[in-house]
């Protein structure tokens, strides 16, 4: 079976209703924005940094946009974000003055808590999702739901679970007509663009390598005040639930290159990992560092390594090997078995952002009324074949595509307040219950 045979029939084996979705007997203009002279209504879900990034790109486009609501789950996050945005100079974008003009979002439109992300869908035509990637399933659902066009930042989900309600809402999307964008940019970076529209160059693809190796991100400490919930939740880098560890948050973008030009997803996966150097309480229950080798359908190997242990060496780059040459990623170069140089993407004349490409492209198509747009199924394809290496490293078992996606693993809390217990709980010494390779087991 090819890859692109599997992966086209891992979308239609999803089913088409979940969660209480479903599809309209008439779609009619569905995927037209209603708001007045023409502007495009934007909703923000999440106001931290990247949600204050992807906001700022939206409203930096062509189009008649305005943002008329945020949500977050907290009101300091969402009052950090507007003051950040309503002074943002524009000059570093080619526009001038701020974002004032484009932004109106009165008290009563600035929703807090863990609901707070229905009343904000409510009131827009595009939905801006970029929480913690844990509630991304059932945003994803209630935007799809409500019939809005969509950006959602990567990854999808944390667990298989959060995968199926994706794609569920993904078809009905389809259905819809309703653009939805993700965040996984280098396919919208025209270097990489332009060496896929080549990888017939290098032959068949035989293997790949691909890297996320840095010092790692940014830590929370925790507050007296704080419930458990609270406390994960502020930082929910290091849990599970609301990140999936490392190699589903970041490595995700490289495994998606590949993912990407193999026109398929691996089919089961092995590897090892463990947190050697970063250990403290404060790192909750994630690696340090994952090796992956994913096995494809048509014999591919793909060999993925991320790491965040300061003071070793950093790379975040794809090879992508072929029977008769190469494609390096981030020099964007091709070349052939000798070391020739087969095309080398030029760019001295300058490449677009392609964060805001994302946004140019996705609110064009909105503005325009064009149905273009339908990333939710590869971005839920290259999460779940993260959350598989993450399966591997932790169980040292061989982890099967199939098994996975249909084993029905949760890891989600059964209930949303600051008050609820969250999955997982440290010991009496402060510290939380981490994987062992040989002892965490999947399936038997």
């Amino acid at each position: 079976m090819s890859n692109k045979t599997t992966r086209r029939d891992f979308v239609k084996n999803g089913s088409l209703i979940a969660g209480g979705l479903l599809v309209a007997p008439s779609l009619g203009n569905i995927n037209f924005f209603s708001g007045a002279k023409g502007e495009i209504k934007i909703a923000l879900i999440g106001c931290g940094g990247r949600g204050t990034g992807a906001v700022t790109q939206a409203l930096s486009t062509k189009q008649n946009v305005k943002l008329v609501a945020m949500a977050d789950a907290f009101r300091d996050r969402l009052d950090g974000c507007y003051k950040t945005i309503t002074a943002k100079d524009m000059s570093d974008s080619g526009l001038k003055g701020n974002l004032l003009s484009k932004i109106n979002v009165p008290e009563e439109n600035k929703f807090v808590g863990f609901d707070a992300y229905k009343k904000a869908i409510a009131l827009a035509d595009v939905v801006i999702l970029t929480t913690p990637p844990g509630f991304r399933p059932i945003h994803f659902e209630e935007a799809v739901k409500q019939n809005k066009h969509i950006f959602s930042e990567k990854p999808m989900a944390t667990d298989p679970a959060g995968i199926k309600k994706v794609l569920d809402a993904a078809a009905i999307a389809k259905q819809k007509k309703l653009n939805v964008v993700v965040g996984l940019q280098r396919r919208y970076q025209d270097s990489y663009r332009e060496l896929f529209k080549r990888k017939d160059m290098i032959g068949d693809i035989i293997s790949g390598q691909v890297w996320w190796n840095n010092s790692g991100v940014w830590v929370k400490q925790r507050e007296p005040q704080q419930t458990e919930m609270e406390y994960q939740m502020r930082n929910w880098y290091y849990f599970n639930w609301l990140c999936g560890d490392h190699i589903n948050e970041q490595h995700i973008h490289n495994i998606d290159v590949m993912n990407w030009f193999m026109e398929g997803h691996p089919v089961k996966a092995q590897g090892m990992g463990g947190r050697q150097v970063r250990t403290g309480k404060q790192y909750g229950e994630i690696y340090d560092h994952h090796y992956v080798e994913f096995h494809y359908a048509d014999g591919t190997i793909l060999n993925s390594q991320c790491r965040h242990i300061p003071g070793t060496m950093s790379k975040v780059d794809e090879l992508i090997v072929g029977t008769k040459g190469s494609i390096f990623g981030d020099a964007s170069v091709i070349k052939d078995r000798s070391g020739k140089v087969l095309f080398s993407f030029d760019k001295k004349g300058g490449e677009r952002n392609p964060y805001q490409t994302e946004h140019d492209e996705l609110f064009e198509a909105v503005a325009k009324g064009e149905y273009k747009f339908s990333n939710a199924d590869y971005g839920a394809t290259s999460t779940m074949t993260s959350i598989m290496g993450r399966m591997a490293t932790y169980s040292g078992q061989v982890i099967e595509w199939d098994k996975a996606i249909n084993s029905g693993i949760d890891i989600m809390p059964k209930e949303y307040s600051f008050t609820a217990t969250p999955p997982v709980l440290p010991n009496a010494d402060g510290f939380y219950p981490v994987a062992m390779p040989g002892k965490t087991k999947y399936f038997s």
